[in-house]
């Protein structure tokens, strides 16, 4: 494995149990302690709150983001937040970045918004990371100009098994595109390091994240 291993934490409350304001909570303190173990990437993808509410949460998720990153020292890179598809919040709230769908505005056009945007907190250089289902699509967000592109889903998924599986070959070929490529979907800890050896640069999930201790979840992904 590589000596850091890229991990990308994505976020859904609905699946913490209790009402929305014990959820909310249980999220914020999952964000707290990836940033405490040292996850590369955070998405904010609570795509079913209204505007407010989500610059609401995703100042919090700044805050304990960063509150976790002091209490850990300088033994912790600086983590990125990244907004799904709201460009308007990301620049709201100071945020790191914007994750696009497949289907999304074009990369050139976050930089664009961000660049006029008014807010103070607008990122100079925002991280911008893309939806990808095909190493087709990898190639065109790599011309297109993103960052990141988390190629999905690599494995079946467990709730979802009629969404057919790219599988680790369609991976490789992802990974011969000049962009760090992130598999997703259905890996676990115990498949995780196929997908590196197929050229990954990192992975990204929601459930491996959130159904496991973080610290657990960082150290075995990272484990040499």
């Amino acid at each position: 494995m590589l000596p850091h291993q890229l991990l990308y934490y994505i976020t859904d409350r609905s699946q913490f149990p209790g009402d929305e304001p014990t959820r909310r909570r249980l999220l914020l303190k999952k964000i707290s302690q990836a940033a405490e173990a040292g996850v590369d990437y955070i998405q904010l993808r609570e795509k079913d709150l209204p505007s407010r509410e989500l610059e609401a949460l995703a100042g919090d998720a700044i805050r304990v983001m960063r509150e976790a990153q002091l209490q850990a020292g300088s033994r912790k890179r600086r983590i990125a937040l990244l907004l799904n598809s709201r460009t308007d919040i990301a620049a709201a709230v100071g945020a790191d970045g914007v994750h696009l769908r497949s289907d999304d505005i074009s990369p050139a056009e976050v930089r664009r918004i961000l660049a006029h945007s008014s807010s103070t907190g607008a990122p100079a250089s925002p991280m911008i990371s893309i939806s990808c289902h095909t190493p087709e699509q990898v190639q065109q967000a790599q011309l297109a100009g993103a960052d990141l592109a988390l190629f999905a889903p690599v494995f079946e998924k467990r709730n979802s098994p009629l969404v057919h599986a790219a599988g680790l070959e369609a991976l490789r070929r992802a990974c011969q595109h000049k962009i760090p490529v992130f598999a997703m979907g259905g890996v676990t800890l115990e498949n995780a390091s196929a997908c590196l050896e197929a050229g990954a640069a990192g992975i990204a999930g929601i459930r491996l994240f959130q159904e496991n201790p973080m610290s657990d979840v960082v150290r075995q992904l990272r484990r040499p």
